[in-house]
């Protein structure tokens, strides 16, 4: 199998394409393994002169799990909320330095970065800390931690907090409403969903490495001076329907980084539709050839 064996942590990941061309790291959200990049997606986006590496956050799909790590995530949460620091198995810095150490495995010396949500906020922090390794940002509905934009509404914090059950249909299931709260309302499939859960549980399933991601976010606060930091060309996509991440998180990255773009897809929630992939592919693409034209 292919894993970086890192200081810290074992990333797996797959790659796409060509080895000579641009190389297109992309960074999955809040407990999402590398499938939320489907094979289909990556394979066109690699048809469009670009090497695309996908890979598996920590404490998800194949990559090393934190379970030994002592958390009380209801208590973590508790204390963030009412702005104290909170002490946690590792940091959305930690994160980055997993992605930074599968572009050293992988011999990339500058990579272009797409992340979803909270691959989002590990791409804006990879960024911010490590600018000569970032050739380009691409920031999709994600936001800046700051608590006065990009906040959920209560159906979607609702799901987001939800415990799945552990067996496989009630998990599918779990799964399969989630996404009907969260996901672009015109383009909701629920055989697709059902399908891409019940692949999702059979390659790995560890609820517990979700709740050690989100208390990484919650203890990052908000990083809008950091954000603000970046000096990569930025590209910030954002779907206006999104019910996750209020598209007031997409405006306010793209705001605070000096000359970045803002691309709204009206239709979009929060997930990577198909019947919007030509759309995606063609901003993520032409933003990397852009950014690597002198």
């Amino acid at each position: 199998m292919p894993i970086a064996h890192l200081e810290n942590a074992d990333i797996f990941y797959e790659t796409f394409g060509d080895a000579l061309d641009q190389q297109v790291l992309l960074i999955a959200g809040l407990g999402g393994q590398l499938l939320i990049w489907e094979t289909e997606f990556c394979a066109r986006l690699a048809d469009t002169g670009t090497r695309v590496i996908r890979f598996d956050n920590r404490d998800v799909g194949l990559s090393t799990m934190f379970d030994d790590a002592e958390l009380d995530l209801s208590i973590a949460l508790s204390e963030a909320l009412a702005g104290r620091a909170i002490e946690v198995p590792y940091t959305l810095s930690d994160m980055a330095g997993d992605a930074l150490g599968l572009m050293d495995h992988l011999g990339i010396e500058r990579a272009h970065l797409v992340g979803v949500s909270m691959g989002g906020m590990i791409a804006q922090t990879l960024a911010a800390e490590h600018p000569d390794r970032v050739a380009s940002l691409t920031s999709i509905m994600s936001s800046t931690g700051s608590r006065v934009v990009g906040q959920a509404t209560p159906a979607a914090m609702a799901v987001l907090f939800e415990r799945p059950p552990t067996d496989r249909p009630g998990a599918i299931d779990a799964s399969v409403r989630a996404q009907q709260v969260i996901c672009s309302p015109a383009y909701f499939d629920e055989e697709a969903a059902g399908a891409q859960a019940g692949a999702a549980y059979d390659r790995s399933f560890n609820p517990d490495g979700s709740g050690r991601q989100l208390a990484a976010i919650y203890a990052a606060g908000n990083r809008s001076e950091q954000v603000a930091g970046v000096s990569a060309p930025t590209l910030v996509i954002h779907g206006a329907l999104d019910p996750l991440v209020d598209i007031s998180g997409g405006r306010h990255t793209a705001e605070m980084i000096p000359g970045a773009k803002l691309l709204i897809i009206d239709d979009m929630g929060h997930d990577l539709p198909r019947p919007l992939w030509d759309k995606l592919i063609k901003a993520i693409s032409t933003h990397v050839q852009t950014a690597s034209t002198p």
